[in-house]
């Protein structure tokens, strides 16, 4: 009796393994595994004002400080208050960082005045220092480091008061190290803004 109940028992278990080696083999293959390059992600977009020799739009690499912002811009003036920024602060897209003077060393310019520069060109890393634009014209563009007010008029929107307030910017401020820059000039607004629209595609500094 003990060894038909020990010969049921057998059958039992190879009919189960037997059900369990079916049902294995017929489960569905699963999905290969797909790896995927990792996402190129796009630079910071960072606006550099203050006290740089050459303020304007830079970008960057994700993981950028405040140091890689002011480098790029010319290095600081002398008239830069360094106890006022932290070089260790991190980029973010979109940022404008505005590198503060030292108390009254700001720049103030009036139209028809003339101020004297909190800076000399000594003041700027000579790693960072550009030759002058030699060109008016390139094509059809008008430099905006040498233009008369006669040809900056010739601009859209641009009439006598401010073609003199960008010829006073560039020679009592700071000359134009890019386009974006003549935003700087009171009365032409920000980027975006519709004079900056007519004019963006009409000027050149010398320094692309």
């Amino acid at each position: 009796m003990k060894n038909v109940l020990y010969v049921l028992l057998g059958l039992m278990a190879g009919f189960a393994l037997a059900g369990l080696v079916f049902m294995v083999s017929r489960a569905p293959d699963g999905e290969p595994i797909q790896l995927l390059p990792a996402p190129t992600k796009s630079p910071l977009a960072v606006h550099v004002v203050g006290a740089v020799p050459r303020p304007g739009l830079y970008e960057f690499a994700e993981g950028a400080r405040m140091q890689d912002a002011i480098n790029a811009a010319g290095g600081l003036l002398a008239s830069a208050n360094v106890d006022a920024i932290n070089l260790a602060l991190l980029l973010e897209d979109g940022q404008q960082l505005s590198i503060p003077y030292k108390d009254g060393a700001e720049p103030v310019v009036e139209q028809g005045s003339t101020v004297e520069l909190p800076y000399t060109e000594s003041d700027i890393p000579p790693e960072f220092v550009e030759p002058a634009p030699d060109q008016t014209f390139a094509g059809d563009l008008i430099n905006i480091n040498l233009a008369t007010q006669e040809e900056l008029e010739s601009l859209t929107g641009i009439g006598s008061t401010l073609a003199q307030r960008i010829i006073d910017y560039r020679e009592n401020v700071s000359q134009f190290y890019s386009i974006e820059e003549i935003t700087y000039v009171e009365g032409i607004g920000d980027i975006g803004s519709a004079t900056y629209e007519n004019i963006k595609d009409f000027i050149m500094t010398g320094y692309e």
